[in-house]
Formats: structure tokens, C-alpha cells, sequence
């Protein structure tokens, strides 16, 4: 699987159900109710729209009637204008009728004489400046806005008195009526006017209120093509909202996860480089795609530049091998090989091959684990040398004890031979030969006694500075005598060790009698005492011919000599003193002549 579907994948896994769900239960109340509230707002202006029309057809029909004002307001000119007013194609109807209801005038002249509005308090409308509206079915069976208020046709001209007259006509001052009429949810909300109620000519108050009814097809139309597309808007604006929020989540969370995946992948990289075993990645094609760097110390592979380059031409045919088993689809594949490589003839290596599938089980490649079995191997190698030598020492313990009670009688009758045949020199010379003889084999018992048994250590702080010196003052007559110079070097700031230093004086001895002996006609000794980390470390070389290397794995070996009157035994007391102290000793020879053996102390006891 490629990264950005990984990424894609913990974005929507990361998000919550409820989350999705939370986000509609609060956009869809907020879009729900902004829908709403705009199909009202619409209704309303539809509504205010419709009685402002009605209100300008109304002043317009008045001023009209008073233009053409006759002596009764039944007459000819009122009637012509009502029907020619009502030919307006959004215009039902034009009705005027008294506070009794009967029509007085109408754009549909077969309704005079007729009575209109009687669920209406005419009365109270007829006194009130105010516009009143209700919606009615009309004659059709579609929806009428009919809006109505008193008639007043007539006002006082600018510069007429009170007792003026114009064509017949006797006019007097307008006086207000009282406002406020009733108000119901039938009659809808009132709208002040500034219109008053006009005299007849006997001077007769004639109250008068006018209907006018407005179609409502089109703008029903108009309106329901509105909420249609309010609606719309709505769920569009909420699809965008609920989307929106999708977005702000699906951003923060795949911010989370390239955040998550980047200290992932930092910590893999850093775990797979610093990973004391080796890795080599390859794809489906065989193609080496990565390696870390104990696959590159091993197999040298930065050196063909490995990386893009087909497993064949860059990795072991035995490493192939592996990826080819059939059995490596249904499990790991672990095998122990013996590789060579450049720098490394016979390399024993660990392997470990096994395929690479993502969450889908789809094929990814190979991946190779291997480890170097070096160190695995000298420490069986160890072991076993260990176990070897227990059962020598418990082998040569019970053998010298057995050896050591003749020894003291044979010791004791060529003492008394040698004092018996003290005139005879033939005899006492081969009486003194047999001393000599059995204290040298009281010695090798002794040695092999003390190789037996386990090393008692007596520890307490001391300057290694001290015990080195006084170790390379004891060796200064013998190294003098061999023509060997001797070269101390001290870091400084060693801190004080915790160790026995009898025993460690007797290690130092023994090194320094070895190369004293490896050196007969003279040479240098280097003895360098420092400190890394929690281990103190003494080194010491020589010039000598150093040790060949098929006697190297066997040095530490009990009755392992080179020398001709040696006993094999000196190494193996000084491996068994180190390894009593908690520290560890090496011995290496230098292809340029010389051996080097490096001694490494724990600082600490851990006793």
C-alpha cells in the first residue's frame, strides 16, 4: 500500500461516527431554521408587497373619482371608472360598498345592489384611516389578496372656505375620524392613512369602504418558486456546512497522522540503522530498496552502491537461495550460512528471510535478516574451553594430590642417599639431580593445585598507578639483564579500582615475564593504563616475534606451551584471576611483529 493511502485510510478511520452524527444534529437545526426564517421573510414582503399595491390602487382609484367627481356617487363616471381600473390583468376585483354592506359600485356592474363583506365590521373600517387585508378564494377557485379600507374620495382644496361650492357642489372642512378600529387576525395588521370620509351635497356624512382584489396567481407562483429555491439553498448550505466541518476534521486529522507517521517512520529509520543486526529490504522485483549500516559493515554494500541495483548482482547467490524457498510464503525462513564477502572469507552469518504484506495481504517484497555469528562462536568457543578446563582441574587436582605424597618420600630417601654418599661425587651429584627433580614436579603440582582450584579474591580501592610500579620494579633487574627497555604511560585522573591487587601484581608478573622471555636479545616493553567509560584498561606490547596465529585460540589452554621448559599453565591462571575480578583479557598479535595483551577491569565491583 503507497503512503498516501495509508494516510487516507487513518484519516477516515480517525473520524469518529458520532462525530459525523454531532455535526448534523447541530448544522441541521441552524440550516432548518435560516430556511425557514427566509420563506417567512418572503411571505411577509409578498404580503407587505400586495398591500402597498392595493394602497396605490386605492389612492390612485380616489384621486381618479375626484377628478371626475359627479353629483351622486352611484353615478355613471364612478362605475366607468371602477370596471376601467379592474381591466388591469392583476386586478380580481373593484368593489365600493356603505357601511351596510350593499355594493354601490363594482368593476362586475351585476353585483350593485348586493351585499359584501357582512363578516366584516364595516362600520368600524369605514371609521378608521387604517388598511386592512385578508386573503379570499375568489370566484375561480383561486386565492385573492384583497385589501380594503374606507373610501374618501374627496379633500378640501388649498383656498376654498368653508361654504365654497364647485359644480353644485357644497364642501365643508374635513374633520378626522377617530382611529383605532378593531383589530383581529382576520383583518390582518392596520396601516395608517391620512385619508377622511367626504360630505354629500345635503351635507350628509355618506361613510363609504372600497375593496380591491389583487390575483395572486403570479405571485404565488413567484413565491412558491422562492421557498422551492430557499429550500434548495438550504440543503445546499447545509451539505456545505456539514462538508465543511468534514474538511476542518479530515484536515486536523490527517495533520495528526502525517505527524503520527513522521515519528513513526524517524523512529523505525533510527531503530533499523542503529539495530545491532543487519537488514536489507528488497521489492517484489528483487531490486535492493534499503540496507542499514551493520548489512553495509558486513556485506560491504555501500561500496557497489547497492541501493536500485537487483539482489543478484550485489548480494550472495546464498541470500537468493533463501528468497527462492517455496516455504517462505507460509513462514520465516531461518538458516545458519557461511558467506563470503570482500575483507571477510568466511563470514558465519545468521539469516532470516521472510515476505512483506500490508494490511490488504498484498505483496510488498522481501526483507533479509542476518547476524554475524563471529562472536556467537568464540563465546561457544569459550564455553566450551571453560568446560573443558573444569574438568581438567578437577582431573589434575585429585591426580596431584595423589602425586604429592610419593613426591615427599622420593625427596626424602635422595636427601638421605645424597648425605650417605657425600664421599662418592658420582652419587651425590645424581642424589642432587633428584632433588631438583622432584621440586620442579612439587612445583608443577603446586601451579596445577592452584589452577584447580577457584580464585579467592580479597578486593579493596588501590591506585592502579601503584600496583603497576611496583610490579615493573620487581621485573627491573630481569629486563635489564635481557637488554629491554621498559615504557610506562598513565592517563590521568584514573580513579582508584576495587581489586585484589596481590593477584593482580601476579597477573602483570606473568605478562611481563612472557615478553621479558619472548625478547632474549632485547627490545621494548609498553605498558598503557586508561580509562573507557566504566572499565580500566591496561595494555601491554612488545617487540618480539609475537605469537603465530594457529596458537592464538589455544593460548588459555591448561598445558598449552611454546616454550621448551614451560608448563602451559601460566595463561590460563592469569585468564582465571581476570575473569574472577568480573573483567575480561585479549591477546593479539601484530602482523608487523609483536603481541599486544589488553586487560579490561570493572572500575566497580559488582560483588
Amino acid at each position: 500500500m503507497k503512503s498516501q493511502d495509508v494516510v487516507s485510510s487513518k484519516i477516515w478511520t480517525g473520524i469518529s461516527p458520532w462525530i459525523l452524527i454531532g455535526a448534523v444534529v447541530i448544522l441541521l437545526p441552524i440550516f432548518s431554521f435560516i430556511t425557514i426564517e427566509n420563506i417567512n421573510r418572503q411571505k411577509e414582503h409578498t404580503e407587505r408587497l400586495l398591500k402597498e399595491k392595493g394602497a396605490a390602487l386605492i389612492r390612485s382609484f380616489e384621486a381618479g373619482t375626484r377628478t371626475g367627481m359627479v353629483d351622486r356617487w352611484a353615478g355613471f363616471q364612478l362605475q366607468r371608472l371602477l370596471i376601467e381600473t379592474a381591466q388591469q390583468p392583476d386586478i380580481d376585483h373593484l368593489i365600493v360598498t356603505d357601511v351596510s354592506g350593499v355594493i354601490v359600485a363594482s368593476s362586475n356592474p351585476e353585483q350593485i345592489g348586493r351585499t359584501y363583506g357582512k363578516n366584516l365590521d364595516l362600520e368600524a373600517i369605514s371609521e378608521s384611516p387604517n388598511i386592512f387585508w385578508r386573503i379570499i378564494p375568489s370566484d375561480s377557485g383561486k386565492k385573492t389578496f384583497e385589501v380594503y379600507r374606507r373610501f374618501t374620495p374627496t379633500r378640501v382644496p388649498m383656498g376654498m372656505g368653508r361654504n365654497r361650492f364647485k359644480n353644485g357642489l357644497r364642501f365643508r372642512p374635513m374633520m378626522p375620524f377617530p382611529e383605532g378600529p378593531p383589530r383581529s387576525e382576520e383583518h390582518g395588521q392596520p396601516e395608517h392613512g391620512g385619508l377622511f370620509p367626504f360630505p354629500t351635497p345635503q351635507g350628509e356624512n355618506v361613510r363609504r369602504v372600497i375593496f380591491v382584489g389583487l390575483d395572486m396567481q403570479g405571485i404565488e407562483e413567484a413565491r412558491h418558486s422562492d421557498d422551492v429555491h430557499t429550500v434548495i439553498m438550504g440543503i445546499v448550505l447545509l451539505f456545505v456546512g456539514f462538508a465543511g466541518v468534514m474538511l476542518l476534521l479530515m484536515a486536523q486529522n490527517y495533520r495528526m497522522t502525517r505527524a503520527s507517521l513522521s515519528r513513526i517512520k524517524a523512529f523505525s529509520d533510527t531503530l533499523v540503522e542503529n539495530m545491532p543486526i543487519g537488514l536489507i529490504a528488497l521489492d517484489p522485483s528483487l531490486t535492493v530498496t534499503s540496507f542499514n549500516q551493520v548489512a553495509d559493515r558486513l556485506l560491504n554494500l555501500s561500496q557497489v552502491c547497492a541501493t536500485g541495483k537487483s539482489a543478484g548482482d550485489v548480494l550472495p547467490s546464498i541470500f537468493l537461495d533463501l528468497l527462492q524457498n517455496p516455504d517462505i510464503q507460509q513462514r520465516v525462513i531461518e538458516k545458519q550460512i557461511v558467506c563470503r564477502t570482500t575483507g571477510h572469507p568466511r563470514l558465519p552469518l545468521e539469516v532470516s528471510a521472510a515476505m512483506l504484506t500490508d494490511e490488504t495481504r498484498e505483496f510488498m517484497g522481501y526483507v533479509l535478516i542476518f547476524k554475524d555469528l563471529q562472536e556467537v562462536q568464540s563465546l561457544q568457543k569459550a564455553l566450551a574451553r571453560s568446560q573443558r578446563l573444569a574438568s581438567i582441574g578437577s582431573l589434575a587436582a585429585g591426580v596431584a594430590h595423589e602425586i604429592r605424597n610419593p613426591l615427599s618420600s622420593i625427596k626424602g630417601f635422595a636427601t638421605y642417599f645424597r648425605e650417605r654418599y657425600a664421599h662418592v661425587p658420582e652419587d651425590c651429584n645424581i642424589s642432587t639431580i633428584l632433588i631438583q627433580e622432584v621440586d620442579r614436579l612439587n612445583r608443577v603440582v603446586s601451579q596445577l593445585l592452584e589452577f584447580s582450584r577457584p580464585v579467592r579474591i580479597f578486593r579493596r580501592k588501590v591506585s592502579i598507578a601503584d600496583v603497576i610500579q611496583s610490579t615493573l620494579k620487581l621485573m627491573e633487574r630481569q629486563a635489564g639483564a635481557h637488554n629491554i627497555e621498559m615504557h610506562l604511560q598513565m592517563d590521568e585522573g584514573l580513579p582508584e579500582v576495587s581489586i585484589d591487587p596481590d593477584q593482580i601484581s601476579q597477573v602483570l608478573l606473568n605478562l611481563l615475564l612472557n615478553a621479558v622471555e619472548a625478547m632474549p636479545e632485547g627490545g621494548v616493553i609498553d605498558i598503557h593504563a586508561s580509562q573507557d567509560q566504566d572499565r580500566l584498561v591496561i595494555q601491554i606490547s612488545d617487540t618480539g616475534p609475537g605469537i603465530a596465529e594457529t596458537d592464538l585460540s589455544r593460548i588459555f589452554d591448561p598445558y598449552f606451551t611454546t616454550k621448551p621448559a614451560g608448563t602451559g599453565l601460566g595463561l590460563p591462571i592469569v585468564h582465571n584471576i581476570i575473569e574472577a575480578h568480573g573483567g575480561d583479557i585479549r591477546i593479539e598479535s601484530h602482523t608487523r611483529g609483536g603481541a599486544v595483551v589488553t586487560i579490561r577491569l570493572p572500575i566497580e565491583s559488582s560483588v
